[in-house]
């Protein structure tokens, strides 16, 4: 059944009147979900109870269910939730000082296979729908009382390969009857999807997307991410010069830093020529430790290097503020470990 949560004002006056009600109660239906952020239809006390009854026949509700959250000593907040079908995603809250930003899954599990990410250990499983990385949102607000000021969705999976629900769920979350969220306080991370980028330029959102870079030169960026063997450095880039072109906003390239792999002054040197004349931003991210990928963040004299070495030669580029680090910090992990959980039980029964 279609979920009521990932529908927009327009489809719920539609779907209203198809069950015999007014348009209005569509648009009465729309800010339940969205701005009282209703678990149950229920909740919608000004909605007839037959119409109530009508939309559970037809349609399904998203929720998420708090299975564990892991507080860090600098504030960081790391979600596990569970979904309706009894999969499980991550998302992570984090308080800055110029607000407080949600980290959103798009997917439950990812089948990229970046080295340093944990949640590619297990593949995919499914895409997210629109109205479940609305509830990630939604439930953390409630849980923190904090109003969520911005949005990355660089948690469990790999935005681009589920596209039309994200730029759906980046409609739903800015619309001025909804959450109102500027777009502009929207963040895409992707590993590099070549046709998903130019595909993402064409519908001109206000977003900013951030290509996970890691590495200055084909070959390096082969040994962490197999996306590299689809696609060079050179296409790549070439997308996302042209998603900068038609929609005015500055690219965002992540790096992150590893020990004794990608975190000399010689890859900082390569970088800053392979970034030369364009308008964009590097975010330099010491990595969290995966255990299971063998991976160490880059020392503190390394990174500053680093980022002295690419600002000398005139790329912006600022340090990530290493945060919940002491909590499973790394994306994956906390599901990572319920799933081993799982089938310790199940092979004991």
């Amino acid at each position: 059944m279609q979920d009521l949560r990932s529908m927009t004002e327009a489809e719920l006056k539609t779907a209203a009147q198809e069950l015999g009600q007014p348009a209005y109660r569509g648009a009465q239906l729309f800010d339940w979900l969205q701005n009282k952020k209703i678990r149950s239809l229920d909740e919608a006390l000004n909605l007839p109870k037959a119409f109530r009854e009508a939309l559970r026949q037809h349609y399904a509700l998203s929720t998420l269910t708090l299975h564990t959250l892991q507080v860090s000593r600098d504030g960081t907040r790391k979600y596990l939730f569970e979904l309706p079908d009894g999969q499980a995603i991550e998302s992570v809250f984090m308080p800055y000082d110029y607000g407080c930003t949600v980290c959103v899954s798009s997917q439950v599990g990812c089948r990229m296979g970046c080295r340093f990410c944990a949640s590619t250990l297990n593949g995919l499983s499914r895409n997210l729908l629109p109205g479940e990385m609305l509830e990630q949102v939604f439930r953390i607000e409630e849980e923190t009382g904090k109003r969520v000021d911005h949005i990355v969705v660089m948690g469990m999976g790999e935005p681009l390969d589920n596209p039309d629900n994200l730029i759906r769920f980046i409609r739903l979350i800015s619309d001025p009857k909804g959450k109102n969220l500027s777009q502009r306080n929207i963040t895409v991370s992707t590993c590099g999807l070549v046709p998903q980028i130019r595909a993402l330029a064409e519908e001109k959102l206000g977003i900013t997307l951030a290509l996970s870079l890691h590495a200055p030169d084909d070959e390096l960026r082969r040994t962490m991410m197999p996306i590299a063997n689809r696609y060079t450095i050179a296409e790549t880039l070439a997308a996302c010069d042209e998603y900068f072109e038609k929609t005015g906003r500055r690219m965002s390239y992540e790096y992150s830093l590893v020990r004794g792999s990608n975190d000399s002054e010689a890859h900082a040197l390569a970088l800053a020529k392979l970034l030369k004349g364009r308008n964009c931003h590097v975010n330099l991210i010491p990595v969290n430790p995966v255990t299971e990928r063998g991976f160490e963040a880059s020392q503190e004299a390394a990174v500053a290097l680093f980022q002295k070495t690419l600002e000398k030669n005139g790329i912006n580029a600022t340090i990530r503020k290493k945060m919940g680090a002491d909590i499973d910090g790394a994306c994956g992990q906390l599901r990572r470990r319920l799933m081993e959980q799982h089938a310790s039980i199940c092979g004991k029964n």
